[in-house]
């Protein structure tokens, strides 16, 4: 992203995100929380309509899972904090003002270091807050339609300091803001349904000197939009400087927000148009006070970390063969999958990781990735269908393994019944199933029938006498050739050969 500027110049960017948290009520009513399916104005209350006489009432589910998020983010949790009224009129704002936490948040001074990210990002502060309804503009008509349905959701506003250097290091650390909230049942993370929404503060300077004027890029709801900006406003800044030769350039303090479609970022306000907000402390919900109790209870309760997680993994099972690579495969499924809401832990609920782990009891790790990745994670790829491990049991993965590693079943005739499960999942027994598709191993070299009541080293003969020219280029030295005899075996018999086994009969008969 450097590339983009003048050399003596480098860029100081910060980020505000504001994240939808995962409960199933709202911040201060008992209205549940939307989904994008609703209809319209079907998920609020009389509070969140702000009409005459109601009362804010804390969500303890929210207060929890924000807890966890500070947590998570190394904060330190303050006991006593506050709300207060952040005024401004605007039609998707029925009270005239959000309930935000401006000058006491409950977490402060955090830090978050990923690996991926390459550098330790200061959190300057956590706070609870509001979310607004949602508008619907008529450009045509010049009308708009109000919808309460996302009135008083329940939101988190994550400030960094000014740490990030280039855009690929702030869009690295959305991406593991996203991972990790999921990780602890926070929040979706979900960009394209609204749930986690960036504002970008920007500014340039020259190495040594204070930052520059800030430019905010406002409500960006996509990594590559994010970066898009940062490259927009970095392009036009280093015309600038290329204009001036480096003078004194005045850069105007102002909100921008962006086009999707020109990729291009365009004003809203300068500083001087820039609302005063007139905060004040929200007079019926006073101080809010955490127990030491309290505070612990939520941190016993944390789910582990995936930097964590990802550590273990690595300890454990690296000595048996597994990657880093095959643990990020699974990590990033865990990463995109849906959560409970309240932070609830499903019983039936099954990740990438924990269907890892528990199929590789009893059985070579590498055996058991191998088979996820290459076999049952490439079937639902081919079929369209998303990771679930309700597709397959761990129960029926364990079985189909064990008839694998006991040479039961050939490995083309294991991927053909992991397809037939995959496409008519059901309860019967894995053997059962097998036996039904006719696929169990039925020639080896101890057994004297074959489903064509052959033995294998029948077979083995069959073949030599089928294919002269390939056996004679065989006796040549030409090895490769076995691979066309051994095609020839394996459609014989239906695939129900080990082909290892038929190798070794053959080289001994061609002796």
């Amino acid at each position: 992203m450097s590339r983009w500027l003048v050399d003596g110049w480098q860029v100081i960017i910060g980020i505000e995100t504001h994240v939808q948290i995962k409960s199933s009520q709202k911040l201060f009513s008992r209205a549940p929380t939307s989904l994008l399916n609703d209809a319209p104005n079907t998920r609020y209350n009389a509070f969140d309509a702000a009409l005459p006489g109601t009362l804010p009432r804390l969500n303890r589910k929210c207060l929890d899972l924000a807890l966890r998020a500070a947590f998570a983010l190394g904060c330190s949790v303050n006991k006593r904090s506050s709300f207060d009224r952040k005024h401004y009129f605007y039609f998707d704002q029925p009270t005239g003002y959000q309930i935000t936490q401006h000058y006491s948040p409950f977490a402060v001074n955090g830090q978050y270091t990923s690996p991926k990210i390459g550098l330790p990002i200061r959190i300057k502060q956590i706070q609870l807050e509001q979310d607004t309804a949602k508008s619907i503009t008529n450009a045509r008509t010049r009308t708009a339609l109000i919808d309460l349905n996302r009135a008083g959701a329940g939101l988190l506003e994550i400030v960094t300091e000014p740490d990030f250097r280039t855009a690929g290091q702030a869009a690295e650390y959305v991406r593991s803001l996203q991972e990790l909230l999921r990780a602890v049942g926070v929040s979706d993370g979900n960009m394209e349904a609204g749930s986690l929404r960036c504002d970008v503060n920007v500014s340039i300077n020259r190495p040594g000197e204070p930052p520059g004027t800030r430019t905010e890029v406002k409500n960006i709801n996509s990594i590559k939009f994010m970066v898009a900006a940062i490259g927009y406003y970095l392009y036009c800044h280093s015309c600038t400087i290329l204009e001036t030769l480096g003078a004194k350039q005045k850069v105007p303090q102002e909100t921008r927000g962006f086009n999707s479609e020109t990729w291009k970022t365009f004003k809203l306000r300068s500083k001087e148009d820039a609302p005063d907000y007139r905060y004040m402390p929200d007079p019926n919900l006073g101080v809010l006070v955490l127990s030491e109790e309290h505070i612990e209870a939520v941190r016993r309760e944390m789910p582990p970390l995936p930097d964590a997680t990802r550590l273990r993994l690595i300890q454990t099972y690296s000595s048996s063969g597994v990657t880093e690579r095959n643990i990020d495969v699974l990590m990033n499924l865990d990463a995109v999958r849906d959560i409970a809401y309240d932070g609830v832990a499903e019983d039936t609920a099954v990740g990438a990781v924990a269907y890892f782990e528990l199929c590789s009891q009893g059985r070579d790790p590498k055996f058991v990735m191998d088979w996820i990745i290459q076999n049952f994670l490439g079937q639902l790829f081919a079929l369209e269908k998303p990771f679930s491990t309700e597709y397959i049991p761990v129960a029926q993965m364990g079985d189909l393994l064990d008839l694998i590693t006991t040479k039961q079943i050939t490995r083309p005739s294991a991927k053909l019944l992991l397809k037939h499960m995959l496409v008519s999942p059901s309860d019967i027994p894995v053997r059962r199933l097998a036996e039904k598709m006719d696929v169990l191993s039925s020639v080896d070299e101890h057994s004297n029938s074959s489903s064509n009541h052959d033995s294998l080293r029948d077979v083995c003969i069959r073949a030599i006498d089928a294919l002269p020219s390939e056996i004679a280029a065989i006796q040549a030295g030409n090895e490769n050739v076995m691979n066309k005899v051994i095609g020839w075996i394996m459609r014989q018999t239906k695939g129900k050969v080990d082909v290892n086994r038929a190798k070794d009969i053959l080289k001994q008969l061609l002796t």
